[in-house]
């Protein structure tokens, strides 16, 4: 199965899981053997892509804002496609403008997905359930990717993924290592960096440049 075949599935469950007036949002950025796939919850309005009314890529926080601050942070995202970020108004951002972030995002070498591609209005709390049945798509998605090594955000994403109750605050700079496909891969769970978790920001940037460090990735 290519990314693309994924990502039509990822459409399909919009339609079951998702807000009915918004578009997936699935992934974006090096979509061979990249160093690093960061994974988050799930999409929702804010994103701007998730318009149907969007030409675009649709992928992951487009037209937001606080979430570039640890892309940044960490020497993932050059300065100049920063400062524009946080300078201009979200909905000001245009298509050319994504494609020129996803390329910076290339250039440095990660991925950005979510578990759950299913786009709802607002940052409401999905349940396990819904999650749980993107998970082997989600498994898909990283065999044909194949990173290196894949950073979750956040307890549930983690336990659910993991398959093992997951407190971020008890296993920071821990590797989980799960086989998929007779391949084995390690995963990190980190604070998740963004909204509510907002505040255990510096918490996951410490513990990602640790993780870079200890998996011997150049940023």
């Amino acid at each position: 199965m290519s990314l693309e075949e994924l990502n039509g599935k990822y459409d399909l469950l919009q339609k079951k899981y998702g807000a009915k007036e918004l578009d997936a949002i699935k992934n974006g950025g090096l979509s061979t053997n990249p160093d690093i796939m960061f994974c988050f919850m799930n999409p929702t309005g804010r994103n701007i892509a998730s318009s149907k009314d969007w030409k675009g890529l649709k992928s992951p926080w487009i037209g937001t804002k606080n979430i570039w601050d640890l892309f940044y942070r960490l020497n993932l995202l050059d300065s100049e496609i920063y400062l524009k970020i946080k300078t201009i108004k979200g909905s000001d951002w245009s298509v050319e403008f994504a494609n020129s972030v996803y390329d910076d995002v290339k250039k440095h070498r990660y991925f950005i997905t979510n578990l759950a591609k299913c786009t709802q209005v607002d940052a409401r709390a999905l349940p396990d359930s819904v999650y749980k049945n993107y998970l082997k798509l989600f498994f898909e998605e990283i065999k044909i990717v194949n990173p290196k090594i894949i950073i979750l955000f956040g307890n549930q994403i983690s336990s659910i993924v993991l398959d093992f109750k997951i407190s971020v605050s008890t296993c920071r700079k821990k590797v989980f290592i799960k086989k998929i496909r007779n391949k084995e891969y390690h995963f990190y769970p980190v604070y998740y960096p963004v909204g509510n978790g907002r505040f255990n920001i510096d918490k996951a940037i410490e513990d990602i440049k640790w993780i870079i460090e200890s998996e011997n990735i150049y940023v």
